[in-house]
């Protein structure tokens, strides 16, 4: 029941970012913007991310898959901080210039409301089946609520004020981020060391995990 829970989040999830990094692509080439170029391609690495995590539950024994699944959720995070964070600094030292993008802030907006649900519900799951990628994954579209606060300021910024450094800067905050949760990706702090192993209950947080609360 929970694989299958899992699975639902994770089909939302891919289903959603698909029609986002579609609509930020496009109007971060229209506008030649750098912070929608950079959170269309976190909607990409989100949806590679959730496929990750789709595949490992689609096996008999979860488990087994689950560092595989992490190690590429983490590679996906530096391929795109590298990315970005060098589409951003050829901005801001060339001094190329942003136009405003209403159809990017209406995205931004979206998203901001969307993305926590989504995440909150995925993370539930994860942790109510111990599993480290799922709750990776979870954190990751988590973070892209975060990115499309940084997003909408960036866009803001640069449309009201023609503040254009605004929004490689936006972009290096979305790089940031990525380097940040590719590094706990990598080592398996998504949750508890090991998911299989007996929980720590701590009568602090109510009787839940000491580590993830769940």
């Amino acid at each position: 029941m929970l694989s299958r829970r899992i699975r639902f989040f994770v089909a939302a999830t891919i289903s959603y970012n698909v029609i986002e990094a579609l609509v930020a692509l496009a109007a971060g080439a229209v506008a030649s913007s750098s912070a929608l170029i950079a959170f269309g391609l976190d909607s990409v690495i989100e949806v590679a991310s959730a496929a990750a995590v789709a595949w490992q539950f689609s096996a008999p024994d979860p488990e087994r898959r689950e560092k595989t699944a992490l190690r590429f959720i983490a590679f996906s995070f530096f391929g795109l901080a590298l990315f970005i964070g060098f589409d951003a600094v050829r901005a801001l030292v060339t001094g190329a210039e942003a136009d405003p993008s209403p159809v990017g802030i209406a995205l931004a907006a979206v998203s901001l409301g969307v993305m926590p649900l989504l995440s909150y519900f995925q993370r539930r799951a994860g942790r109510e089946l111990r599993s480290r990628s799922a709750v990776a994954d979870s954190k990751q579209t988590l973070i892209c609520s975060y990115l499309s606060g940084v997003l909408l300021a960036g866009l803001l910024l640069n449309s009201l004020f023609g503040w254009s450094w605004a929004d490689p800067l936006a972009a290096l905050v979305i790089a940031g981020w990525a380097v940040k949760e590719g590094r706990e990706a990598w080592k398996g702090d998504a949750c508890c060391a090991n998911p299989l192993a007996p929980v720590e209950r701590d009568a602090e947080s109510g009787g839940g995990c000491s580590c993830c609360g769940s």
